[in-house]
């Protein structure tokens, strides 16, 4: 005989099914940063060129953005901050776009003023006698010349810069290597992402002003900068102090876990190939194939797929 089960007995265990369930989270994933529109992929010409990755955008801090200017050079003046990494379009009195750069190890940077001597799109790129001179093994093989395009270093767009009538052979262009944006990384030059270059190329007129602030300057109007653990231009504050040594430590700690997954990867290639010499061995013996004449282990199973097969496709009989 069936026993029925009480309608309150009935609802208490359909409640702690259904609390079962809730209770167990679901575990999402977090969706991936979203590339702000202007620096997304952007068709230009013939070429394609690739968004700039969040990465690089260094939580926005890479970001071009209009902001205060408290400096005292005219609208349409560039002026660059080589130890803030900075770059600005003066705009208006008090306003100016800022944009993030690379600019040249210490000793290769351009110093003080001069003005835009030309500008180009997709421009040509041939490297100086002074760069082949001293790194033939970057240079050497582009002493020709290499045309525009997407493996061009000098990027999308180039502006020139001359001081009294002569070029001075520095640049301000686009990049290839978007990860060096907010870095002291370039030949000398001071580099922009793609996106930056060509927006303060359509803004900037050929002869307009180009300063590039001292030191003291630098510190009198941005304040004290330093590098980060990885590079890049920050505010030289207790805080960022602070995360250098962390990040640092973080660093050493990825070198060291990159190192032993690659012995791990090593050891076990190594065992796998003791184990494949050891088939080939013994699929030469089981052939009576002399071991001086025994091939490798791709051609000896090659030879057995083809064997098996042609003894599957054989006629029987």
């Amino acid at each position: 005989m069936t026993v029925p089960i009480p309608f309150s007995r009935l609802f208490a265990c359909l409640s702690l099914a259904l609390l079962a369930a809730c209770g167990a989270p679901k575990v999402e994933e977090a969706p991936p940063p979203v590339v702000p529109p202007e620096y997304q992929a952007v068709q230009d010409g013939e070429f394609l060129i690739p968004a700039v990755e969040p990465l690089h955008l260094f939580d926005g801090q890479n970001q071009r953005t209009e902001v205060a200017y408290n400096g005292p050079e005219d609208a349409g003046s560039i002026v660059v901050d080589t130890f803030a990494r900075k770059l600005y379009y003066v705009t208006e009195p008090g306003r100016a776009i800022q944009y993030a750069i690379a600019v040249g190890r210490e000793g290769l940077s351009f110093r003080g003023t001069g003005y835009i001597g030309r500008k180009a799109e997709w421009p040509n790129w041939q490297p100086t006698a002074n760069m082949i001179r001293t790194r033939p093994d970057l240079y050497a093989e582009y002493a020709g010349g290499l045309p525009g395009g997407l493996d061009n270093p000098l990027g999308a767009r180039a502006m020139y810069l001359y001081r009294n009538g002569r070029d001075t052979m520095f640049r301000i262009h686009g990049t290839i290597d978007n990860a060096s944006i907010g870095r002291a990384t370039s030949a000398g030059c001071i580099r922009l992402f793609n996106q930056d270059a060509i927006d303060l190329f359509n803004r900037v007129d050929s002869g307009a002003f180009v300063r590039v602030r001292t030191q003291e300057e630098s510190l009198e109007l941005e304040g004290p900068y330093m590098d980060d653990a990885y590079g890049r231009a920050v505010p030289d504050t207790p805080e960022n102090q602070a995360r250098v040594i962390t990040d640092r430590e973080l660093i050493a700690q990825e070198e060291l876990n990159r190192i032993e997954a690659e012995r791990v990867a090593a050891e076990e290639a190594a065992k796998q190939a003791a184990k494949d010499e050891k088939r080939r061995l013994r699929i030469c013996r089981n052939r009576g194939i002399d071991e001086v004449d025994c091939p490798t282990l791709a051609e000896l199973t090659g030879e057995v797929q083809d064997a098996a097969l042609e003894g599957i496709a054989a006629p029987q009989g």
